[in-house]
């Protein structure tokens, strides 16, 4: 495995790295496209907007994910085994196909649009995608099975009998989720949001599919700048 990741991570990005320091026309060692990344507008802009999108990604999912790992925490392990099946699935599916079906979903003569027309909720297909909170949706849904299987790990190992020594102190149950639950929950929370975060601010074919041309990420510019180096 060591050499494995040697061969195709290590050496690579040392490969990205020496190109990283070579200046345009020269063979000298140059910051050139360092100053680049950090000091044009365009570049400060799209790290803005991918980091402020993977927190919003982020956030989301503690919202969603912390109640469904928590329930399936607490459920039979006969029970949880199925729950976690349905989790999963999704992560199974190839993310060409899941991001394909977003676009059904999403068209102007998708699903979405489909139904709203039906119970007459608007009058003319409104246009659900190309632009930023579309991308925020499919990407959380995507990446929603992590922060879940994440918090439903944690919340497996903390004893339920804390809980109830909670109640028994005339804890009501929202004392007890903030003051007991969460705070234990903290370890699934963290490793759910770094993954949930580098994920999304990473991600290339959501934005560049769901996003279209005018929604600019880390990883479409990366993907520009390399189609064009």
């Amino acid at each position: 495995m060591i050499l494995v990741i040697g061969l195709f991570l290590v050496i690579p990005l040392m490969g990205l790295l020496e190109v990283s320091f070579k200046a345009t026309g020269t063979a000298f060692p140059s910051l050139e496209h360092y100053d680049r990344a950090l000091l044009d507008p365009f570049y400060l802009r799209i790290f803005a907007e991918t980091i402020g999108y993977g927190l919003l990604c982020t956030v989301i999912s503690i919202f969603l994910g912390f109640p469904v790992g928590y329930a399936m925490g607490r459920m039979s392990p006969n029970k949880r085994r199925w729950y976690v099946i349905l989790v999963i699935l999704p992560l199974t599916l190839s993310l060409i196909v899941i991001v394909f079906g977003w676009l059904v979903l999403l068209g102007r003569n998708g699903v979405v649009n489909s139904l709203l027309l039906t119970f007459a909720l608007i009058d003319t297909p409104k246009a659900l995608l190309f632009n930023g909170p579309a991308v925020v949706v499919v990407l959380v849904m995507q990446f929603l099975p992590f922060m879940i299987l994440s918090i439903m790990s944690v919340v497996i190992q903390i004893d339920p009998a804390l809980e109830l020594a909670s109640a028994n102190l005339k804890a009501t149950r929202w004392v007890t989720l903030r003051r007991v639950v969460l705070p234990l929950s903290v370890p699934g929370i963290v490793a759910g949001s770094s993954l949930v975060f580098t994920a999304s601010v990473s991600a290339f074919v959501t934005p560049r599919l769901i996003g279209g041309q005018r929604m600019q990420m880390i990883g479409s510019i990366i993907y520009d700048q390399i189609r064009l180096t």
